[in-house]
């Protein structure tokens, strides 16, 4: 995938942990009218205790998570459809490709954010399983997407991403509220 779609199908809202994955996405998904879903909420009782612990994900850890997140593509948006919209930090190339494959009208939006900002959100959240301690490993993963990807500043109000994400991708708003 060389350029970005016009009007995809499938969204996948993708960057580290902290950096508005879920928010971007539930409010991407709402002004579309299509259909939203965490990555999170795929991840084996397993790969959540690792992470817990503050143990690292390795590929064979991602491969089933990334398959269960294709599966969940594979079975939303038929042609003419609201677009579904999926949070999963896709870090590596790789990853990506497991995601989409044999799927069309695959789209990534890239949420860009400095290391610091991330940090300092991570610390701040209650609740979740990924430890501010893994950043770092998440950020030694990160493979940036090219021109494969709508990449926006994710330091910017959820409102104006989405905006520009709408734009990005060739869409308009279904209602005012984003």
């Amino acid at each position: 995938m060389n350029t970005l779609p016009d009007r995809p199908r499938h969204i996948i809202v993708m960057g580290v942990s902290g950096c508005g994955k879920s928010t971007v996405g539930a409010a991407l998904a709402r002004a579309l009218g299509g259909t939203f879903a965490d990555g999170d909420e795929f991840h084996s009782p397993e790969n959540i205790r690792k992470m817990r612990i503050g143990t690292p994900l390795d590929d064979a850890d991602r491969a089933p998570w990334l398959d269960r997140l294709n599966a969940w593509l594979s079975d939303r948006s038929p042609p003419g459809g609201p677009p579904s919209v999926l949070a999963c930090s896709a870090l590596r190339a790789a990853y990506r490709d497991r995601l989409t494959r044999r799927l069309e009208g695959c789209a990534f939006l890239f949420l860009r954010v400095d290391p610091a900002t991330l940090a300092a959100r991570m610390e701040a959240r209650s609740g979740h399983f990924m430890p501010p301690a893994l950043l770092h490993s998440q950020l030694d993963t990160l493979e940036p997407p090219g021109p494969e990807a709508l990449t926006v500043d994710a330091e910017q109000p959820v409102d104006r991403i989405v905006a520009e994400a709408l734009r990005g991708f060739g869409y308009e708003a279904r209602n005012e509220k984003a």
